[in-house]
Order: C-alpha cells, then structure tokens, then sequence
C-alpha cells in the first residue's frame, strides 16, 4: 500500500513540475500552449469588430464579398454584374440597367481583380474598382453604400484580365486585354491572327470628387495576351506595367504554342506622356459602341447611355511611351513594391522569380540600349534591366505582396506554398504550405506605397480535406498568416464564395465611421416615391398600372388593391418609411417571375408584375422587420380582361 502510495505522490509531483514550467514564464505566468493558442488570435469577441476589411472577388458568381478580419467572417455580398435575387439587383426597374451592355442585357459575369482607391499612393477607402472579365466592363463601389453605383463597358477588348488596378491618385483604372481580337472588330478567318490582331490597353479616368468614369484613351498594342498588371508608385509613379504571354502569337493549342519563347515581356506604358500626347489632340477618334450605366443614390434609378466612339492612341506615334522588358516565362503576376523601384514578372514556367529595377530601366532607355524591337516598340535588354533573381523558390510563381518592411511574398501553384523573400538580397526568408494550388495573395494595403496589416491571406483553388464535404463543388479556401514576424503563422482557414481571384483589404476605421446607415426620405428624388401613408395612390396609365406603395412596421399601404385586369403590367413603387438603420422590408406577390424586393430604409424600388391569372393574391413582407411581421401582408385582385371592376384601393377599412 505504501508503495501505491509513493508511486501516486511522484506521478503528481512530476505532472505538477510539468505545470509550473508551462505556467511560469511570459505572459503572466503562461506560456506553451496557453500563451499561443491561435484561436484567441482570430476571435472576435460578441459585440467587438474585426480590425480589417478584406473585398474578395467571386469570380464566375459577378460579385464581390465582404470578409473581416481575422475572423474570417462574410459580412456581405456586394451584387456588381450578376444579378442578386436577395435584394433584387438587376431584376427591380431601377437596378436592370445596370446590366446593360453594347450585346444586350447581361446578367451574369465574371469578377476577377478588386482595387482600393488611392490618395498619394495610400489607400482611402472612398471606392472599390473591380473588373468583369467576359463581357469586358469596369464597375465602381461606393463605399459608403458599400453598393455598386457605376459600370462602364470597355469596347475594342476581350478578356478584362489585367483589370482594375488603380494610379497612386486614383486618376486612372486600367482594363487590359486578356485576348487580342481583331481592332475594330471585323470578320476575318483565325489563321489571320498573327500581325493582325491587337490588345487594347484601357486607361480610363476618375473625377476627383464624383468618382465617375470616362474612358480617356486606349492604346493599341501588338496582338499578344495581357495577363496582369500593376501602376507604378513613388519614383515610378507615371508608369504602368502589364506582363504579356503568347508573344508566339498563337491562335491554337496555346499550353503549347504559346510557351515556345524563352522569354515574353513586361510592357511598360508611361501613361503621362501619352496623357499629355491626347491632351494637345493626339490620337484618333474610333467608333466604338459601349454602354455606361450610373446609378443615382437621389432617384435611386440607373440610367444606361450608350457611347459611340473611343479614344484609340498608336504607341508607334508616342516616342517614349511604351517599352518591353523581356520578361521568363510566360509571366503571370506584375507586381511593384511600394518604393516603385522593383518590378517582380512572376514566370509561371520560369525556375527562378525575376525582378526588374525601374532605375535600370530608365537608364537603359537613356542609353538606348535596345534588343530589337516588337512592332515598332523598343526591346530592352534583359541584363540591363534586371535588379536581381530569387533562385529556384518554388514551383509555378503566380502573384506578389509586400509589406511595407521590406519583404515580399510570392505564390507557388504547383508547390502550393507562400514563399516569403527579402528584397534587394533576394533570398529566402521563410515558406509556408497552402492547402491547395494557391493562386492570389494580399496583405492589407499591400498594392499600395503603405502597406497596413500585420496579416495575409493566400486564396486557394482547391479545398479538398478542409472542410466537410457538401459533395462535388465546394467553396474555395483562404488561409490567413500572421505575418507580423520573422515568420508566418497560419491562423485560420476560412471558406470564400465562387471563385475568388484577387482581393483587396484595408484597415477597417477607414471606412466603418462613413458608412452610410440609411437612405434620408428628404433627399429622396425617386419620381414614384410616396413619403407617407397619405401619399399611397394606384395610377392606371392604359394597360400600366402604378401603385404607390409605402411600407413600415408593420404594414403596406394600400393593403387591399382591385381592379387588376389580365393583360396588365404592374408596377409596384415601393418606399420604406423607416429611418432606423438595419430596417429594410421586403417585398414579394404570388407569381412574381423576377424577383422580391429588399427596400433599404428610405429607399425606393420597383417590381413589374404581369399577372397570368384570375383571382385574388397576397403580397407580404419578406424580410422579418418585427413582433407582428407575419401580419404585414396584403391583397391584390386581379378580374378578366373585360371586367369593369373599378380601380379601387384601401388600408385598414374595406373597398366599396
């Protein structure tokens, strides 16, 4: 017995000295485990906010989403070219032409590179530009709204791939050409191809104030795919670099017979000497059809103009303007460091990460120090060019990120890892496994000359064994890294919604104190608002039927509406009263084929419904908005085409 005894006393005496190592320490006393739980880092208590922002493109779904950081959390989805069902973008009367375009409405696209508006190369928070990659289009955020107010269509282009990065003071979006097509469009057979298709590289600008857009000039490169591309900053500002691949000029088989050069290029455009080149008239003026949709936050109605011709700019006639820098191989990601110095071409089939100097560059342009030429355009040497390599650090580099300390960190698809490296020594810091085959990356304010997170986050393409399985499709995966060390730290898995390419973050007290909580019912300047109960009508205007629809807590007015006739086109113009934020109300009516409505407070919307059938149809609120939401509902009747079923309407007493 004594020696069970003994043997249970040392047993405890150890487990004790176990604990008091662990507990004694930093930390007040903990450490191991306890003292880095990674949980804690990502949690963000009830009623506390995440300390960033992170605007993550949905590709194929068209629209943006809303994610805080570090928790990981989706706040919201931003419809931009896709229609939205839950709140009824592109199917309400005001949101459709939004979706408009020189090929008809389009309601679906394809969402690729999210950017931040700028202000001395710093982000401010004001806009968000993000491209769509199919229908080529340029849309612009508000965020205040945190809603899509602006899209532009980009005409003479295919493929808005190395879109929508932004200058160090907003002045320009970008909307480069994946796919070189025929300038102006024409029909001419495929073989044709070589010498004889082009990509346009679109500059388009931004009014300081407003934020609108213009297209101001396109430049007409040589027929190659534009893949990605970043602006200049700091000493480089004026300048805006776009990498190329398909320098073969292939028009078949292209895994193949594009990745015969050794080396493609970096195009190098300096867009002020071409600004000042169309500011004194250069250029032509090309007919072009292209639509610009704006949303007007007063009417709370788009309107959709449609534009006939372009600026087009023939580098040839610009001296000075563009260059190539010769670039291995087939480089997917161009990326500048926030000095402006270091251009990083991301060879996807390249052993080693390249890294252009801007200095160099400028010098060797000086010199004339020239390879040969490209259409006319100026070939640099490689060697005079080059600040320096990072040797063989992984397999199939994609994209870069900095973070302000003097380190980048690069994706590796085939390797599926973040490297992180240091530069002007190129070597190797740190590396890090992604799960699986990462594409993009970002750190806050890491397209920008100040950097601001302490985190990043890799955007994966392939999910498999992270989460449960919700069968063959699942969401792709982020992984955030605490990058405030030496070394990197995953934190956090996190799903993200369709196909995210690029994303673009930013500290969260830049924007959280202008978000604009409620639409004010004074500057409402909707044409078919109705500002209270009193104001509610029905207007018959031939086979139109407008009803003027208020809703509050907890009911529609009217509530009760007949003389609906079959044959007749519906136009429900609902207002919501409420001027307390988080408020909206829905609306929805039995056979409505397009979509209910999600009306903000103080906002006005319309849905068209076109009744198939006789009889009498509820409508109701969709969105829970109190105790007594169930009774906020209504009826419609709808009588034979030949009825003489008055036009009658009432809340809270019967029709006559």
């Amino acid at each position: 017995m004594k020696k069970i005894l003994k043997s249970t006393l040392a047993i405890v005496a150890v487990f004790a000295a176990f604990t008091s190592c662990n507990n004694s320490g930093k930390s007040g006393g903990k450490s191991g485990a306890l003292s880095s739980n990674i949980a804690e880092k990502v949690y963000v208590a009830p009623g506390e906010h995440d300390s960033h922002y992170a605007f993550i493109s949905g590709g194929y779904s068209g629209n943006l989403t809303v994610y805080g950081l570090p928790s990981g959390r989706m706040f919201k989805e931003i419809p931009v070219f896709s229609q939205f069902p839950t709140s009824g973008y592109g199917y309400s009367e005001e949101t459709k032409p939004m979706l408009n375009t020189s090929h008809g409405f389009i309601p679906w696209g394809d969402s690729h590179h999210p950017d931040i508006s700028q202000t001395n190369g710093e982000i401010d928070g004001r806009f968000i530009f993000i491209n769509e990659n199919n229908t080529p289009r340029i849309a612009k955020i508000d965020l205040k709204t945190f809603e899509t107010t602006e899209i532009i269509e980009v005409p003479n282009s295919a493929g808005n791939h190395s879109s929508s990065f932004v200058t160090e003071n907003t002045e320009y979006v970008v909307a480069g050409t994946r796919f070189s097509v025929p300038v102006p469009q024409r029909d001419m057979p495929i073989k044709e191809y070589k010498g004889n298709f082009q990509g346009a590289l679109s500059f388009i600008s931004v009014a300081p104030e407003t934020g609108n857009m213009d297209i101001k000039f396109q430049v007409l490169m040589p027929g190659f795919n534009y893949d990605l591309s970043h602006p200049g900053r700091g000493k480089s500002h004026g300048w805006f670099f776009f990498t190329t691949y398909n320098t073969e000029e292939a028009n078949t088989l292209l895994e193949v017979n594009a990745s015969q050069n050794d080396k493609d290029f970096i195009a190098a455009i300096n867009w002020k000497k071409i600004e000042e080149y169309v500011n004194n008239g250069g250029g032509k003026m090309m007919p072009a059809e292209y639509a610009h949709n704006v949303y007007d936050e007063h009417t709370h109605t788009a309107t959709s103009t449609m534009k006939k011709e372009v600026r087009v700019i023939n580098p040839t006639e610009v001296p000075g303007a563009v260059y190539f820098l010769p670039t291995p191989k087939s480089p997917h990601g161009c990326d500048v460091d926030p000095s402006g110095e270091y251009i990083v071409g991301n060879g996807k089939l390249s052993a080693n990460l390249t890294v252009h100097s801007f200095s160099k560059m400028l010098k060797a342009i000086e010199d004339e120090k020239f390879a040969g030429e490209a259409y006319g355009i100026p070939i640099l040497n490689f060697e005079d060019v080059l600040a320096g390599s990072v040797e063989q650090p992984g397999l199939g580099p994609l994209h870069t990120e900095f973070d302000g300390e003097g380190n980048a960190y690069t994706t590796f698809f085939i390797s599926s890892e973040v490297v992180k490296w240091k530069l002007g020594t190129w070597e190797v810091i740190d590396r890090k496994p992604t799960y699986y085959s990462v594409g993009h990356l970002t750190i806050p304010g890491g397209n920008s000359r100040k950097p601001q997170g302490k985190y990043m986050f890799a955007m994966n393409k392939i999910t498999k064994d992270r989460y449960l399985p919700t069968g063959p499709e699942m969401e792709h995966s982020a992984q955030l890294y605490d990058i405030s060390g030496e070394k990197m730290e995953l934190l956090l898995d996190f799903p993200t919604h369709g196909e995210p390419h690029y994303a673009a973050a930013m500290e969260a007290d830049l924007v959280k104190e202008r978000s604009q909580k409620i639409y004010n019912l004074e500057e409402n300047k909707h044409p078919y608002a109705a500002f209270s109960d009193s104001d509610a009508k029905v207007v018959r205007k031939g086979n139109e039927v407008h009803i003027y629809m208020t809703t509050i807590r907890s009911h529609f007015t009217p509530d009760n509406i007949e003389g609906i006739k079959l044959g007749d086109k519906v136009f429900f113009h609902v207002t919501n009263l409420e001027q307390d934020f988080d408020v909206p109300h829905g609306f929805a009516v039995l056979g409505q084929n397009t979509s209910e409505l999600l009306v903000m407070p103080g906002q006005t919307k319309t849905s068209v419904w076109e009744p198939t059938k006789v009889g009498v149809w509820p409508f109701y609120c969709t969105d829970f908005c109190s105790a007594l939401h169930q009774e906020m509902q209504g009826y419609i009747r709808v009588s034979p085409k030949n009825s003489d079923v008055p036009l009658k309407w009432s809340m809270g007493e019967d029709i006559e």
